[in-house]
């Protein structure tokens, strides 16, 4: 008998396989932090308390799960595309497996710090573009997917011509919600060219509908002389298209209208509340072109509605963006702009774990959303930094800065990962690491056993709490059962855990302090002392089997 299928899903060698990494603490490195109060506000409000992490990206969401889970309204990532390049040490066969597990381990962390209203923004290539959207499915939910957009990057022009296939010049982006059912869309237009369309003219606008005359728009230019290039603007109200409506979609209002004004040349109005109000001539509907016309970065013009197709993303002026160099990654600041404005608000949280060159964090910054950016490589040093400091002073003009009226001002908190918490001696036996002194210790042990780190001014025990009323305490120190009394009254009726390196006599003594030893207490909570997660396929050996392999030619 058949087993009965009871979900879709993507498999492949080494899924099985799961690390469970450490939730590190982050080290800030205050001379690296960066902040400038402005002179005088903009029409963008400057955010301050960002975060700038550097470190491998899977422990940085580690870090961030505890503090962070619920409050990221939109996530961009641009991540190895696995082309071939993105682990250089790998043969095909198993770099497709240690791709998707790459992807998997962060993904569901990544959906854990969305806000319930929140959204991700992937962008990926054709290459492992649809492989993406089934785990993406499995993680967010099938019902939780928005759109898959086509962007296009570049043109058949050099030596991409000579390719002897179709050639690709668009990257995908897929995007996901953490609840569809409560993410909000915000319509985002671009410009286009004119509509030669509406090629009507209304010549006696202010006299009421009822009265209206039409002319052809050239001969109103010419009557009037105005241009389209210059007084377009000031006519909108007045240049038309005439449309024949579907009358099987329409309502019935609608259709007995349609009706009567094909029986005379009356114009007929059908008020609606909340909708734009329908205008019928002769069984057409009359369309104005001020409809057309939608603000953009300031400027009123010819717009219509961004689809899910970006033709008009410019690659190739992003060089001199941000004043740094990323080749073959970096992407234009007017790509997140649209992004963010689609599904953010000024002071909103954004998050982009695979910060290359600092794009969404600069593009952000400049929009007045609050973010944070994770970058493992050392361009966090050598691109991220200076460019959000030329942008944070006011000395970068590239990218969306005229568009989004960015000034200066704001800042961001650089960190760093701590090490290991855990690290074997000499004689193979796991301890504390040295490096981590009273303070830090304190603080991992809060992430580690899910405390929030908020030390107290006044009563030293209270080094975190998770609820109102408990608390945990951290020393390096032996503890004895002698001196628990006095703590024990201080505490009354809420709940102490002391983790301690040793204690002398009953741990049960007084019910309302519970007392665990360090290390012991935590070696067996998550996997100690790896620096990094590049791949997810050291536990598994593939076969032959699993994948099919072609002879090179010669």
């Amino acid at each position: 008998m058949t087993e009965k299928l009871t979900r879709l899903e993507l498999t492949w060698p080494g899924k099985e396989d799961r690390f469970n990494p450490e939730p590190r603490i982050l080290l800030e490195d205050k001379e690296k932090s960066f902040s400038f109060e402005p002179t005088e506000k903009g029409s963008v409000q400057p955010t301050y308390d960002n975060m700038l992490i550097h470190g491998d990206n899977l422990l940085a969401l580690k870090a961030l799960e505890q503090d962070y889970t619920g409050k990221v309204k939109c996530i961009y990532i641009d991540p190895p595309y696995n082309t071939g390049s993105a682990f250089l040490y790998y043969d095909d066969g198993l770099e497709h497996s240690i791709w998707l597990s790459l992807m998997r381990d962060r993904l569901e962390i990544l959906r854990k710090l969305l806000t319930e209203d929140g959204s991700i923004w992937i962008s990926i290539d054709e290459n492992e573009g649809h492989y993406l959207k089934v785990l993406c499915d499995e993680i967010f939910g099938r019902k939780n997917f928005i759109i898959m957009t086509t962007i296009k990057r570049g043109a058949a022009t050099g030596h991409k011509a000579i390719n002897p296939t179709p050639v690709q010049v668009c990257d995908l982006m897929l995007t996901y919600a953490k609840n569809k059912e409560k993410w909000v869309y915000q319509p985002v237009y671009k410009a286009r060219e004119y509509d030669k369309a509406y090629s009507q003219f209304i010549e006696n606008y202010d006299s009421g509908f009822e009265n209206w005359s039409f002319i052809p728009l050239k001969e109103a230019m010419q009557k009037y002389k105005f241009s389209l290039d210059k007084d377009f603007n000031s006519y909108a109200n007045q240049i038309i298209r005439f449309a024949q409506p579907d009358y099987k979609a329409v309502g019935q209002e609608t259709r007995q209208l349609i009706d009567l004004s094909k029986k005379d040349n009356k114009i007929y109005l059908q008020k609606r509340e909340g909708y734009p109000d329908i205008y019928l001539y002769k069984g057409n509907r009359i369309l104005f072109y001020k409809d057309k016309l939608h603000m953009i970065d300031g400027k009123l013009t010819t717009a219509e509605l961004v689809t899910n197709i970006w033709d008009d993303m410019n690659y190739q002026g992003i060089a001199r963006e941000g004043g740094v160099t990323f080749a073959k990654s970096k992407k234009p600041e007017v790509q997140i702009k649209r992004i963010l404005e689609m599904s953010t608000k000024p002071g909103d949280l954004v998050l982009d774990s695979f910060l290359g060159s600092g794009t969404t964090a600069a593009v952000a910054h400049k929009m007045g959303r609050r973010w944070i950016g994770v970058e493992m490589g050392d361009h966090v040093y050598t691109h991220c930094i200076p460019r959000l400091q030329e942008i944070i002073t006011g000395n970068d003009s590239t990218g969306v800065t005229k568009s989004t009226g960015w000034l200066c001002g704001g800042g961001f908190k650089f960190y760093e990962l701590a090490s290991s918490l855990i690290v074997k001696d000499k004689y193979g036996q796991q301890i504390i690491s040295d490096k981590y002194n009273a303070d830090m210790l304190a603080e991992a042990m809060c992430k580690i056993l899910g405390y929030h780190y908020k030390p107290d001014a006044e009563k030293y025990w209270k080094q975190g709490f998770s609820s109102e009323k408990s608390f945990i305490y951290t020393t390096t120190m032996s503890v004895q059962e002698e001196s628990l009394g006095k703590l024990a009254t201080e505490v009354g009726n809420d709940n102490l855990l002391i983790c301690c390196s040793a204690f002398v006599g009953n741990k049960n003594a007084y019910p309302n302090i519970t007392v665990k030893k360090i290390p012991s207490a935590i070696l067996k909570k998550c996997e100690w002392g790896r620096e990094g997660y590049p791949l997810n396929l050291s536990k598994y050996t593939p076969t032959d089997e699993d994948f099919e392999f072609e002879e090179e030619e010669e």
